[in-house]
């Protein structure tokens, strides 16, 4: 079943042609780059490259961890910048 996110784009054609040029133009720049290079080292060094089978490598307090890609979305515990920036939980 599609996302909320992705039956607007679907239905939004330029806003999808938008937001595919904004990433790429993200994805482009050195600290991206630099983050994945990263990434990509640290999963051949566990001998896990092309063998994470819905897994991430999660930036966390105490390092990388591996993580469920669905869980892998942001956290509010694992990083003080993630807990500024997802605001107060609601009452």
């Amino acid at each position: 079943m599609k996302g909320k996110t992705q039956r607007f784009y679907d239905k939004n054609p330029k806003a999808a042609a938008k937001k595919k040029a904004y990433d790429t133009k993200f994805e482009k720049k050195p600290s991206q780059v630099a983050k994945r290079k990263e990434l990509i080292k640290v999963q051949r060094k566990r001998n896990i490259y092309g063998k994470m089978g819905g897994f991430d490598l999660a930036h966390t307090a105490s390092g990388l961890v591996k993580k469920k890609a669905s869980v892998n979305r942001g956290s509010k515990s694992d990083q003080p910048g993630d807990k500024r920036a997802r605001g107060r939980k609601k009452k």
